[in-house]
């Protein structure tokens, strides 16, 4: 089946994303996308210390409504986020270029490697266990609002996601949600992504099957500033 943007998905719908867990009858943002394994890969840190961090006051305007998207975003109740997983500038000692995103699952984090010793760091999402992986990786193509379509195996093992088997419209119930990148290896598309979610308490825990997921206002940041190509490292948990 072909994507949105007319590009073949590997066999999962689509926008080649693999199914999220469901409750009773309803979506539910809180698990999400399994695919293959990819293969190890190495990344020679230091260990990164908070530089500038952000009050509550200032999460509240960071993480504030966004009117002016297609569909509006509402405010993050930024209460039920750690104050640790804010968005905010990092010293962060790193081999890889200017703009390569690092994924730390150990420690629920995401950076943008900015030069100099700094990154930008987002608290994220991550797979729970028995969904982890890591290695390198290269965001293939990105997408705003995109559709879902849940593989055929999710569809046996959860048969009310059957009703969106010709995909589901990008919108604020969508898994997806506001912005996409998806990750690639070798021309390949993984059936891993980096994704925006609307579920502040999610953030900081292990609950997806294998991606990664930030705070929508995060992930329309990191979006904006992540062209096509660019490298994306996944450290072990």
């Amino acid at each position: 089946m072909m994507t949105d943007d007319g590009i073949a998905a590997a066999g999962a719908g689509e926008d080649g994303a693999r199914g999220r867990a469901f409750g009773p009858g309803v979506l539910s943002r809180r698990s999400f996308l399994v695919g293959s394994a990819v293969s190890f890969g190495a990344l020679g840190l230091a260990g990164c210390a908070s530089m500038d961090g952000m009050s509550l006051a200032e999460a509240q305007q960071v993480y504030g409504p966004v009117p002016t998207e297609k569909f509006p975003i509402p405010a993050v109740d930024v209460n039920k986020v750690n104050p640790k997983y804010f968005r905010r500038t990092v010293a962060f000692e790193s081999k890889e270029a200017p703009g390569t995103i690092v994924v730390d699952p150990g420690n629920y984090y995401v950076y943008r490697v900015e030069g100099e010793g700094t990154a930008t760091r987002y608290g994220a999402n991550v797979g729970r266990a028995g969904f982890l992986w890591s290695g390198d990786a290269y965001v293939g193509r990105k997408a705003e609002w995109a559709t879902w379509t849940p593989p055929k195996e999710m569809i046996k093992r959860q048969p009310e996601a059957a009703k969106y088997a010709n995909g589901m419209p990008g919108g604020l119930e969508n898994p997806l949600g506001a912005r996409t990148l998806y990750l690639y290896q070798n021309g390949n598309y993984t059936l891993y992504t980096i994704y925006a979610s609307s579920d502040p308490e999610s953030i900081g825990t292990g609950v997806t099957s294998g991606c990664v997921g930030l705070l929508s206002q995060d992930m329309i940041d990191l979006y904006s500033r992540t062209p096509v190509k660019t490298k994306v490292v996944v450290l072990p948990a």
